[in-house]
């Protein structure tokens, strides 16, 4: 499809971002990335949760994330959301063995009594992060800081946990938080990402960015800035609104595919 508005260079770029997507954005991709593991459940509580987390653990190699993050998910009895719920202080102990990188077994039994927080008192997930957006934000950034807050109050989460949690309003990227944020709220039936999250619209996401988005946005002209923070990701996402207003971030998986496959351009 064309757009009468554009230059010829800005339709070349729409044809190859679009092309891109509709290479990467289909079932194919799930096996080998983190959001396989949400995949494997059903219950609405249990994929959040597990996407939650192997967000949370997705940096390293995908295999890597990937093998910690099922690891992770056979502590818990493979019910997340059971075992958020009614793990008692043994059970929460059979996690502290566990250690991806800098993540360990303190971090993931302090997330899993401040996740029990967020689902008897505020929602859960959905309820956490929704809460701190409103229908005329521009993007996801107050549904960040809301839910990053709740979750560290909570009794029984370390203070090292925070550093797992990345804090746009200290110019963090927050790449996890906004890649999770994509798995919950688009919905396009191309059998990617979930859509079970209401209270966001697709509109308010902002790209996931890491050192393949931002190398191929780069080479693309998409992006000028240097750093991968939390203005580059606003930079990105406002360039990717030009080609989809209302799904700008289906873009990600144009960027990240041609990037993890060496498609690198200009």
């Amino acid at each position: 499809m064309e757009h009468p508005r554009m230059t010829d260079a800005q339709q070349a770029l729409y044809a190859l971002l679009e092309s891109r997507h509709d290479r990467y954005n289909i079932p194919d991709f799930v096996p080998d990335d983190p959001i396989g593991i949400p995949h494997r459940f059903s219950r609405k509580e249990d994929i959040e949760i597990a996407g939650f987390f192997a967000a949370l653990l997705a940096w390293g190699k995908r295999a890597l994330i990937i093998r910690s993050t099922d690891r992770l998910m056979a502590l818990m009895g493979e019910a997340p959301h059971d075992f958020v719920m009614a793990a008692t202080a043994h059970d929460r102990a059979t996690l502290d063995a566990f250690v991806h990188r800098t993540f360990n077994g303190a971090d993931a039994g302090g997330l899993v009594l401040a996740l029990r927080h967020a689902y008897t008192h505020a929602g859960g997930l959905e309820g956490i992060f929704s809460a701190g957006i409103s229908p005329s934000d521009a993007d996801v950034f107050g549904g960040i800081v809301h839910a990053r807050g709740i979750l560290l109050a909570a009794e029984g989460v370390h203070a090292r946990t925070a550093k797992h949690l990345a804090d746009p309003a200290a110019g963090s990227s927050a790449k996890r938080l906004n890649m999770y944020l994509r798995w919950m709220v688009r919905h396009d039936r191309r059998g990617v990402d979930f859509g079970l999250w209401t209270g966001i619209r697709p509109d308010q996401l902002l790209l996931p960015l890491d050192v393949h988005t931002g190398n191929v946005a780069r080479s693309l002209g998409l992006l000028t800035r240097t750093q991968n923070d939390w203005r580059a990701v606003q930079e990105l996402t406002a360039a990717l609104r030009a080609f989809d207003p209302q799904d700008p971030v289906k873009y990600d998986f144009a960027l990240f595919g041609m990037g993890v496959n060496g498609e690198l351009v200009g």
